[in-house]
């Protein structure tokens, strides 16, 4: 939560959320593993960027498509355009990836700055801009990572992902904020945020299939609105289902998941 009259892009604020998230990695891990900060073009800041480079973090984030950017990618080469990748690997159909960062000067950004560049077509109907060469469409990365570019381009791809969680958190209550007090409007959003952890961690522990990448609503539809009773003998707890309900049994098979769960240190 910030207040209205705060700034957009504003470097300290991405900071602070950076390291939120970093405070989330368990401590046996942190000096391990290899962190890579993914943003939008909001995050091409050389604060945020120098943050990174002073932590040891690597980054890969949106860049504008300046006219020095565009003039760039219209000096590319056809034969220097390779071809972007899904998820899984595999060829996309529609997209290409290429490395323009001798074209341009890097000089102010941490030294082994790269500028990667994909484009594809707009699909059939897409109303085209001006900008838009040859009928296609350009975004462009800036990044420290090594490696083929295709396979860089397609990670950074994949932090699409946090989009659908917002979209997820907007349908778990953060839509609307329902206090006049800016102090209980931000109570109001760490409750969404821990109803968005618990529905991430059944999703990932205890849900399989379907529901295990479904939204709230379909969950609440599915799962959480299921008229279920709780029966108790001998001090054991029974969960009775409707057997007519369709996922019933893929309700019961998470309960079981649950069980099974070592206890927490």
């Amino acid at each position: 939560m910030r207040p209205g009259n705060a700034g957009a892009n504003n470097a300290a604020d991405q900071i602070q959320v950076a390291e939120q998230a970093i405070a989330q990695i368990p401590a046996a891990h942190i000096e391990t593993i290899e962190i890579v900060l993914r943003v939008d073009s909001a995050g091409a800041s050389h604060e945020l960027l120098d943050w990174c480079r002073e932590g040891q973090i690597e980054y890969s984030v949106g860049y504008d498509l300046t006219e020095t950017v565009r003039a760039a990618i219209l000096q590319i080469p056809e034969d220097d355009w390779v071809c972007s990748l899904d998820q899984d690997g595999n060829d996309r159909p529609n997209g290409q990836v290429s490395e323009i960062t001798e074209h341009l000067d890097l000089s102010s950004w941490p030294q082994g700055t790269r500028v990667i560049i994909r484009r594809e077509r707009a699909h059939p109907g897409a109303q085209l801009s001006f900008t838009d060469h040859d009928g296609h469409r350009f975004q462009a990365i800036l990044t420290d990572q090594t490696g083929p570019i295709a396979e860089l381009e397609r990670d950074h791809r994949g932090r699409a992902r946090v989009e659908d969680h917002i979209r997820n958190d907007k349908d778990t209550g953060l839509r609307n904020l329902p206090f006049r007090d800016f102090a209980h409007n931000q109570v109001w959003l760490q409750v969404v945020r821990l109803a968005h952890d618990l529905i991430v961690w059944t999703q990932r522990l205890l849900l399989a299939g379907e529901l295990a990448k479904a939204g709230p609503k379909r969950l609440r539809h599915r799962l959480l609105h299921v008229a279920g009773r709780l029966a108790f003998h001998a001090r054991t707890a029974t969960l009775h289902l409707p057997a007519a309900w369709p996922w019933a049994s893929q309700l019961a098979a998470a309960f079981t998941r649950l069980a099974a769960l070592p206890a927490a240190a």
